[in-house]
């Protein structure tokens, strides 16, 4: 049987053992997070479960139109929430943040966070939901700095289940005791890769001290005052924090550098990726009658292409004007000024269904997760542009697996445009690994969306699976940390140095006055 035949068998298999096994579940989802890339993984997810004819509720900033055909899909709407995110992100150009220091862009995001996080809580449809007497089997909760949320699932006496858009990372780790040693496991605002220098070491572990600092000593306080006021009989806040059944998690080895994971982590990495759909007419046209090849350029759903200033954009515009090759440029407005003949604009895009052409050569992105992924998927080669949060530690990525190249915002003029597009373009290799790397991602017993569905059922089934916890979430920091025996064991050797100084000077006091003795005496 080859493998494709054999993950279509296993496919059905695990859906067949899935539908014997399960009954309809009512399931809620809360995903606040305004910003569309997350809105996508939620929506994914929760209409992956509808259309195994579960009962969906999702706590969601952006309404999905798109509904699944099978099963109950109830969106608690978070109205407004969409223009509040776009005010406040019409207060900054995050084209700005790019040279923002890690220590000074997690407390920013951990604290408009927090905001959201009330926001959330004491929206007027939310609290409906709260004082509903709705019943739920296992509540599924975005995990992005809001612990507060928690308390949905203590409210409604339910199993946790958590949905890391990103990888394994500190916020995470800390609630299941998922070990990441320093020593090889960067942090998800540094771009370094798992070979690192002793600076790099120096610098992740400096990071990571000053992380866990940031959450114990302010950022779960603030929840946990929210948590008591929003739910104040439920169980206490750290009880809550910790009661996690399962993370599913955003990554897969073709897309994340390996790392190691407690039993209750599971990869589900590509689950938003749908088959790709017909293009539309003006967009196939193009694409089809581009045989010299076309470059794709998105810097993705928050970042606008049209908020670059006018000296980067006029290097794109220059550096694509120079070439044979057709541009599809995602921008955000009408007019694209002084847009060459080679290049077609659009403000929206169907990312999927374009990197599923194969007259597409090559993708222009900022190196998000759901681009990275969908890059992986269709095999494209990458010239990464990164900006913030993930984005460094994925165009690292990137290089190191040999199908892309990184290029700094700051770095961006025709010359060096020029130079990354050459090498990328003219280099066999880069399409080459783009290629393995896509056979590597397809590569599973079953799809992606088939696993999450399985485990989110097995934790409905096992009544939140407490078998899969590891011990480590029960012990104190300095436990798990082995602080006491370290301690212990380095008191002891001082101890047992001390006492051994003390008795070889006993020994060489007791000598020397032996001498003295036979000299007095001779």
């Amino acid at each position: 049987m080859n493998p494709i035949k054999m993950k279509i068998f296993f496919s059905f298999l695990l859906i067949v053992v899935t539908l014997r096994n399960s009954k309809c579940a009512k399931i809620l989802g809360v995903f606040p997070v305004p910003a569309r890339s997350h809105c996508i993984l939620g929506n994914s997810l929760m209409k992956g479960l509808a259309e195994r004819g579960h009962d969906v509720t999702i706590i969601t900033p952006y309404t999905e139109k798109n509904l699944p055909k099978k099963g109950s899909y109830k969106q608690i709407e978070l109205t407004e929430f969409e223009g509040l995110h776009d005010r406040r992100r019409t207060k900054m150009n995050i084209f700005e943040m790019e040279e923002t220091t890690p220590f000074l862009f997690i407390p920013f995001v951990l604290q408009l966070m927090t905001e959201i996080t009330e926001e959330v809580l004491n929206h007027t449809n939310v609290q409906k939901l709260l004082k509903s007497g709705e019943k739920f089997d296992v509540v599924i909760i975005e995990q992005f700095m809001n612990e507060a949320h928690k308390g949905f699932a203590t409210h409604f006496n339910a199993p946790m289940i958590l949905l890391n858009t990103i990888g394994a990372n500190i916020w995470t780790n800390m609630l299941v005791a998922n070990p990441a040693p320093t020593s090889y496991v960067p942090d998800l605002f540094l771009s370094y890769s798992s070979h690192m220098t002793f600076r790099e070491r120096l610098t992740n572990t400096a990071l990571y001290v000053y992380c866990y600092i940031l959450f114990h000593a302010f950022n779960f306080p603030q929840h946990a005052r929210l948590y008591n006021e929003y739910f104040p009989n439920s169980l206490p806040y750290y009880d809550a924090l910790y009661n996690v059944s399962l993370v599913l998690l955003n990554s897969h080895p073709s897309l994340n550098q390996p790392v190691p994971y407690v039993p209750n982590m599971i990869d589900i990495g590509g689950f938003h990726v749908q088959p790709t759909k017909t293009l539309p007419h003006d967009l196939q046209k193009f694409l089809d009658e581009s045989k010299e090849g076309v470059i794709y350029f998105s810097m993705g759903s928050n970042l606008k292409s049209t908020e670059l200033p006018p000296k980067t954009r006029n290097a794109f515009l220059n550096t694509f004007a120079k070439m044979k090759m057709k541009i599809l440029w995602k921008w955000e407005e009408d007019v694209l000024p002084g847009q060459p003949k080679n290049v077609k604009s659009g403000k929206w895009l169907p990312q999927q269904e374009i990197l599923a052409h194969p007259n597409v050569k090559l993708f222009i992105t900022h190196g998000g997760l759901l681009s990275t992924t969908e890059t992986i998927y269709h095999g494209v080669p990458v010239l990464a542009i990164p900006i913030m949060g993930d984005q460094k530690l994925n165009a690292e990525s990137i290089v190191n697996e040999g199908f892309g190249l990184s290029l700094g915002y700051k770095e961006i003029s025709e010359q060096t445009l020029t130079q990354k597009l050459d090498e990328l373009l003219n280099n066999p290799k880069y399409a080459k690994n783009a290629k393995k790397r896509s056979e590597i991602f397809h590569d599973r017993l079953v799809g992606p969306i088939e696993t999450a569905v399985y485990w989110v059922e097995y934790v409905i089934r096992h009544r939140g699976a407490p078998h899969l916890k590891v011990a480590g979430v029960d012990l104190p920091w300095y436990k798990y940390m082995l602080v006491d025996v370290v301690v212990f064991i380095l008191t002891t050797l001082i101890v047992n140095l001390y006492l051994f100084c003390k008795i070889i000077k006993k020994i060489c006091s007791s000598c020397s006055k032996s001498k003295v003795q036979k000299v007095k005496r001779s």
